[in-house]
C-alpha cells in the first residue's frame, strides 16, 4: 500500500509533537478530529439533512423513522406534533436493530426495540392524535430517519429532548406538552417513582422518602426491589403497557426517577416531575413549569418538598 506525501508528513508531525510538546500534540489531535468530523459529513450525511428541508417543503405527508431506545422515541414526539400541523404524520419503528454498545439489565436484551416492547409502546403512540399511523417498520418509505443521530459525527452529550431537532431542523416548544392521555381511572394522587439502573447519581439516596405515603414504583420489578431497600414503604404496580404507565403518571401528585422512560413521559405531559440529573452523563433535562433536576442530596430534598407542597 503506498502513502501519500502529505500523509506521512502528517504522521510524522503528530508523533513529533506526541513525543517533543504535549500543548501542541493535543491541539494538532483536536484539529484532526474536527477536520475528520468535517470530511464525514460532508461525504456522507450533507446531502441527505439538507434534503430533509426539501421534502418538508414539498410533500404534505411525511413518514418517520426510529429503531433507538424508548426515551429516544418519546423524545422525538415534539418535532412529529411540531410537524402535524401542516402534515400528515406516520411513524415507523424499527424492531431487533443490535444494540451499539452493551447497556446494563437493557429490556431489549441485545437490541434497541424488540417486539414485547413495541407492543408496549405502540398504544401510547397511537393515542397520539397527531400520528395517524404507527407500525413495525418493513423496508417502508422513510422522509426523515432519526436513526442517524446516531452515525453523525457529533458528540450526544447534549439534551436529548432536543436530538430530533438536528435532524429535522425544526425547533418546537418543548415548554408545551407533547404527550395527552386521559388520567388513570383507579390510581391517582401518587407519588410515582421510576429509577433505571443506568444513569444513577451517585451523590444521593431516596432514604427520606420512607416520610411520605402514597410511593408508588411503576418500572420493573427487579428495578423496585432494589430501590425498596432504601424506601421500605415503597409499593409496586405492573404496568400494563406504556399507555397506562403515562395514564399513571398523568394521575400523579408528582413523579420522580433518573433519565429513563418515566421521566421521558412526564417530561412529555408536564406533570410536577423532579429529575435525578446524571454527573457523568447530563444530557436529560427538563424544560418548563413545575420541573426540577439535581446533583445533590440537599437539593434532592429542597425541591421534593417544593413540588409536594404546590400539588
Amino acid at each position: 500500500m503506498q502513502v501519500d506525501k502529505k500523509t506521512l508528513r502528517n504522521l510524522f508531525k503528530r508523533y513529533w509533537y506526541k513525543f517533543t510538546n504535549k500543548e501542541n500534540y493535543q491541539q494538532y489531535k483536536s484539529i484532526e478530529s474536527i477536520n475528520k468530523s468535517s470530511k464525514i459529513f460532508k461525504t456522507k450525511y450533507e446531502n441527505y439533512i439538507n434534503e430533509i428541508q426539501n421534502v418538508i417543503n414539498k410533500k404534505k405527508e411525511l413518514s418517520f423513522l426510529h429503531s433507538g431506545h424508548i426515551g429516544d422515541i418519546i423524545n422525538v414526539l415534539p418535532v412529529i406534533k411540531e410537524l402535524s400541523k401542516t402534515h400528515k404524520c406516520n411513524f415507523y419503528i424499527g424492531v431487533d436493530k443490535p444494540l451499539n454498545a452493551q447497556h446494563h439489565r437493557h429490556q431489549g436484551g441485545n437490541v434497541f426495540i424488540n417486539e414485547k416492547i413495541f407492543n408496549m409502546l405502540s398504544p401510547l403512540l397511537r393515542s397520539q392524535k397527531y400520528i395517524s399511523k404507527v407500525e413495525v417498520y418493513n423496508k417502508n418509505h422513510i422522509d426523515i430517519n432519526f436513526d442517524i443521530i446516531r452515525e453523525l459525527p457529533i458528540n450526544l452529550l447534549f439534551d436529548n429532548l432536543r436530538y430530533g431537532f438536528q435532524i429535522a431542523g425544526i425547533q418546537p416548544n418543548i415548554d408545551e406538552p407533547y404527550l395527552n392521555v386521559q388520567p388513570h381511572g383507579k390510581i391517582n394522587n401518587k407519588i410515582t417513582i421510576l429509577r433505571s439502573p443506568r444513569y444513577r447519581n451517585q451523590f444521593i439516596n431516596y432514604n427520606f422518602l420512607e416520610n411520605y405515603k402514597d410511593l408508588l414504583y411503576i418500572g420493573t420489578r427487579d428495578e423496585y426491589e432494589d430501590l425498596k431497600k432504601e424506601i421500605n414503604n415503597l409499593e409496586f404496580y405492573d404496568c400494563k403497557d406504556f399507555l397506562e404507565m403515562a395514564m399513571i403518571v398523568k394521575s400523579s401528585k408528582l413523579f420522580v426517577g433518573n433519565s429513563s422512560l418515566g421521566i421521558d413521559i412526564a417530561e412529555g405531559l408536564k406533570v410536577p416531575r423532579l429529575l435525578e440529573a446524571c454527573p457523568h452523563f447530563p444530557a436529560r433535562q427538563v424544560h418548563g413549569k413545575s420541573a426540577y433536576d439535581f446533583y445533590y442530596q440537599v437539593h434532592f430534598e429542597k425541591f421534593f418538598k417544593i413540588l409536594y407542597n404546590s400539588n
